[in-house]
């Protein structure tokens, strides 16, 4: 039966060529998202041809599987191998790296000769974790090392002068960034001039300036090694990796040289690793890397690494947060643990996280881990008031018409508003730059959307900021207040965003009936893993779904529980955790509010539509049973 139905739905498929629409009699889109202004979603199937039946034969996978992963863009047997069974053997060599050797050797003349050694990081869950993987192994080597976490604030993002001048009353000898540097070229230029020794760790782009000819100069800082994968004439084939897998891969090789002169044990080394391994993958989660190539190796092994870490501060960590027996996923690092980071970096010092990771004490660990909690619900609700306030600003404005949005909000935590930019994003699908007063100007964070390269563009008018930064999915700057209208105007005047680019698209991997769905089928699915940004849990989509009973759940009753029926007849259990007043909107407005109420109150024949939704086992008592989840719904 699989096999058959698996030809059936490769047929559909091929028959509408590569990535088309959900069949022009087929074609989906429901008003969502935001009310006011309307926007519509394009439902997209992924078209792209390969031999599903024989992948699925050779790795003993489902054709679904394999489809799936032809959608992940993963081709050929080698690569199918690696995505499915990879292992730390197939993690790329750390001396790939540009200037990682020449780093390490530093590092280990340094450490043998006691000099001082300052770890200057970055205020989130990238610049915490690569610090503290760093300082834990100079400090297993015996190196004289202490840590800096710049104050979000205080200090700004990355290094700055009076950072280095503290170093240098310290009496540091080496300076070491991680998650930050590369683009730091007169505060390295200063530490020269007072006879530092610089090592810079960093994964961001590396600033430029365009020639006449429209070519593009790479502009280094003036270290004495600089680790960067995304320089040119790096040589490392996946330039992915975050700050602290660079600096993972970097210590990699100190280890190792420091063993040839009587540093750590092989043995010593290889548990060293394997426990800074969690905080590699805590961190390409939580820095939203992509999780393709080797990055899904690091989190595949780094979160089983989490659940059994002997650090007091994750045992402490995963204990406020109720996680301690559970099976991690990407997503309870990306929006329960790495969140409680990122807070105590936002609304106070990310040196109490550095702390917390740093203990030996399980009771200051738990403290710690209590405080970091109860400062991340406080950003939640600040960030809801600072959304209401951007969503009221946008739409009683002229904004709403703009392609590119610069919300500025003045009395805003300056520390949201990357958190917020990135809500609207999500709300409105334009690339959004949410700017907030700070102690000199105005400072702020963007949020980008795939047609849009966010930094490329801020670049063409550099001249209106003090200081900027970013990639082409997100930005910081700063700028003096009468600049912002400015701003906002040459963006949107320059933002070469079409009708077309502004239109969400949902990605159906595989239009398949529920009907297919077997227990093995979802068991098998848990092979993708894991989730995340570049390897998105895979949803599914089918016609005519006829929704029969519901009732709501949940002590907030914000949960959905549905009980839908095929075009045969058949029935299935249906969840939905998103947004209940907008499902509520379109029932009412496309079935009528009686029919609507009726849902609930016995049962609906009249409520057709069509469903995108990924399979699900709800245990309950000890009992399996399947169950689909809705992710997005229309008439």
């Amino acid at each position: 039966m699989g096999c058959d139905f698996s030809e059936g739905f490769v047929d559909y498929i091929e028959r509408r060529g590569s990535a088309r629409d959900f069949g022009e009699s087929e074609r989906h889109s429901r008003k969502r998202r935001c009310p006011a202004m309307m926007l519509m979603a394009k439902w997209m199937v992924s078209a792209k041809k390969a031999d599903f039946n024989g992948i699925a034969a050779k790795f003993q996978i489902d054709p679904v599987i394999a489809r799936i992963i032809r959608n992940r863009d993963v081709v050929g047997d080698e690569a199918i191998e690696k995505f499915l069974h990879g292992t730390m053997a197939d993690l790329y060599d750390p001396a790939l790296l540009k200037d990682a050797d020449k780093a390490a050797e530093i590092l280990c003349k340094k450490t043998r000769e006691r000099k001082k050694i300052r770890v200057i990081g970055d205020y989130d869950i990238d610049g915490v974790c690569s610090s503290y993987i760093l300082a834990a192994c100079l400090e297993k080597c015996g190196a004289d090392v202490s840590v800096v976490i710049p104050h979000r604030i205080r200090d700004g993002y990355g290094l700055n002068e009076k950072l280095i001048e503290e170093a240098g009353e310290d009496g540091v000898d080496t300076i070491l960034t991680c998650d930050n540097g590369i683009a730091a070229f007169s505060q390295i230029a200063f530490a020269k001039e007072l006879g530092m020794t610089v090592i810079v760790t960093d994964h961001h782009e590396v600033p430029y300036e365009v020639r006449e000819d429209e070519s593009r100069r790479e502009i280094l800082p003036p270290a004495d090694a600089v680790v960067d994968p995304k320089q040119s004439g790096c040589p490392y084939p996946y330039k992915g990796i975050c700050g602290a897998v660079t600096a993972y891969k970097l210590m990699e090789l100190y280890l190792e040289k420091m063993a040839g002169e009587g540093g750590l044990p092989a043995g010593e080394k290889e548990t060293l690793l394997q426990e800074l391994l969690a905080f590699a993958g805590f961190a390409t989660v939580g820095d939203v890397m992509e999780l393709t190539d080797e990055n899904r190796i690091l989190v595949r092994y780094g979160l089983r690494q989490i659940e059994q870490s002997a650090n007091p501060g994750l045992r402490a960590l995963l204990t406020v947060n109720e996680l301690t027996e559970k099976r991690l996923t990407g997503y309870h690092v990306g929006f329960i643990l790495g969140p409680c980071l990122n807070a105590t970096g936002r609304l106070d010092t990310a040196a109490r996280a550095l702390a917390m990771f740093r203990t030996d004490e399980q009771a200051e660990a738990v403290t710690i881990a209590g405080e970091l909690k109860a400062l991340n619900d406080s950003r939640k609700e600040m960030t809801l008031l600072g959304t209401a306030q951007a969503m009221e600003q946008i739409e009683n404005t002229s904004l709403k018409e703009d392609k590119v949005l610069v919300v500025f909000l003045p009395d805003c935590h300056e520390s949201l508003a990357g958190i917020i930019a990135g809500r609207i994003r999500e709300r409105y699908h334009k690339p959004v730059f949410v700017l907030t007063r700070a102690e000199e100007g105005v400072k702020g964070s963007g949020r980008s959307i795939e047609a849009y390269h966010m930094y490329d563009k801020m670049s063409e008018c550099k001249e209106l900021y003090t200081k900027y930064g970013g990639h082409k999915m997100a930005a910081g700057v700063s700028m003096p207040e009468e600049n912002v209208e400015p701003f906002r105007a040459f963006l949107n005047a320059h933002s070469g965003l079409s009708g077309e680019d502004l239109v969400e698209i949902i990605h159906i991997d595989v239009p398949m009936p529920m009907s297919y769905v077997t227990p093995e089928l979802v068991r098998q699915l848990s092979l993708l893993e894991p989730f995340g940004n570049g390897n998105p849990k895979p949803v599914f989509a089918q016609k005519n779904v006829r929704v029969c009973r519901g009732r709501i759940l949940g002590k907030n009753r914000n949960v959905g529980k549905y009980r839908v029926a095929d075009e045969s007849g058949r029935e299935y259990d249906m969840m939905y955790f998103g947004d209940l007043e907008q499902w509520h909107a379109f029932l009412s407005a496309h079935f009528g509010q009686e029919e609507t109420d009726r849902l609930y109150a016995g049962g609906s024949a009249a409520i057709v539509i069509n469903v995108i939704y990924y399979p699900d086992i709800n245990v309950y008592r000890g009992t399996e049973s399947l169950q689909m989840v809705m992710q997005d719904y229309s008439a």
